[in-house]
């Protein structure tokens, strides 16, 4: 088992990295401190991993809440029923949440314990590539607003993140793909070492080579634990995390919640992002075409749905939480592949270029 810390002072954990660590003794109740637990799921990961959380957890007295699976079903509705199951169940301030599962229940559980009775301890277990390498690490905890994704929710710390990477094996070949775009991300956005690696591995790791899937884990998490260990809450330098999530979450929610999952969101958005900044003159057109030849050979989409208009994509885009008074911002290129930078001042005519050429690729 491999260790990461993420170093946010008081608030400081570790991401442990492992294959087995699911059935590996009881390194889940290292960070039990209470009496009680509430283990926050859904039908599909609970057939597989839930009776191994369970044995790690004999002895404490453990309930368990499923909840449907899928993006749509990230919502206050879901939210208030895990809360109501706390209630009913009797949970106090000393019982530890769990969230076992991909980035949906990582978010609404995270949610639901900073929530509950103005927070309780909890516990993240991600099963998917995107929610081990991204949403599983750094405290964002939230449940999407018909108007706008995660729209609703907190800074919230887990105690500790456990990836047993045994759990990709089952994972579905278009779950896998949508975890690569966090993982391509990560290289553009701060080290273009990795991002080399990452165009090397690729097909290892759509072929679930054990090796390859641990690279690219710890990778992703080291330069995410150090952005968010700089900035915990988003007021400077880890918006950098959100390149192409603006283009991203217009199309999510264009689209409707659950339709796109969020890392083929993410994918064509890169594109986009990569896109506008060769407009703009940020990068060349050598390394926008990298970027996107590297999501088409992750298996995502390099276009945005034709089913969404340039001006809705704007009108979705100017809600995104990342805008100010001032307006729209961007994380951009900036010189090259692994440099990027946060820009304010984008012209309307070039965004709306870039959304239409985005767009009618899918055509």
């Amino acid at each position: 088992m491999e260790k990461i810390r993420v170093d946010l002072g008081e608030h400081s954990y570790d991401i442990c990295i492992g294959s087995g660590l699911l059935r590996a003794g009881n390194v889940l109740r290292e960070k039990i401190l209470g009496r009680r637990v509430f283990v926050v799921s859904n039908q599909v990961v609970a057939d597989h991993y839930l009776d191994s959380v369970l044995h790690q957890l004999e002895g404490i007295d453990t309930d368990v809440h499923l909840m449907p699976d899928g993006e749509q079903f990230k919502t206050l509705q879901t939210l208030e029923s895990i809360i109501g199951d706390l209630l009913a169940k009797g949970h106090n301030r000393s019982t530890t949440i769990v969230a076992l599962g991909g980035g949906v229940v990582g978010d609404t559980a995270g949610y639901a314990a900073a929530s509950y009775q103005r927070g309780v301890p909890f516990v993240q277990v991600p099963t998917t590539l995107l929610s081990q390498v991204d949403s599983s690490v750094g405290g964002k905890t939230a449940v999407n607003h018909e108007l706008g994704k995660n729209m609703i929710g907190a800074f919230y710390q887990p105690k500790g993140v456990y990836v047993d990477t045994d759990t990709l094996q089952t994972l579905p070949e278009r779950e896998l793909s949508a975890g690569l775009a966090e993982v391509i991300k990560h290289g553009v956005l701060a080290d273009s070492d990795y991002f080399d690696a990452v165009e090397k591995d690729i097909g290892q790791l759509r072929q679930k080579d054990e090796s390859a899937l641990i690279r690219a884990i710890k990778g992703s998490c080291k330069i995410k634990a150090a952005v968010v260990a700089q900035d915990e809450r988003e007021s400077g330098e880890r918006a950098l995390l959100n390149f192409g999530h603006t283009f991203a979450h217009a199309i999510e929610t264009g689209m409707g919640y659950g339709q796109w999952l969020h890392g083929e969101a993410v994918g064509a958005g890169m594109v986009m992002a990569a896109d506008l900044s060769a407009r703009l003159g940020r990068c060349s057109l050598d390394d926008s075409q990298r970027i996107k030849t590297l999501v088409e050979r992750a298996g995502l989409p390099i276009a945005g749905p034709s089913e969404v208009s340039t001006d809705a994509m704007l009108a979705f885009m100017a809600k995104d939480k990342k805008a100010t008074d001032e307006g729209l911002r961007f994380v951009l290129i900036e010189g090259g592949i692994g440099k990027t930078e946060i820009v304010q001042d984008v012209p309307v005519s070039v965004l709306r270029e870039t959304l239409e050429a985005g767009l009618r690729l899918c055509e």
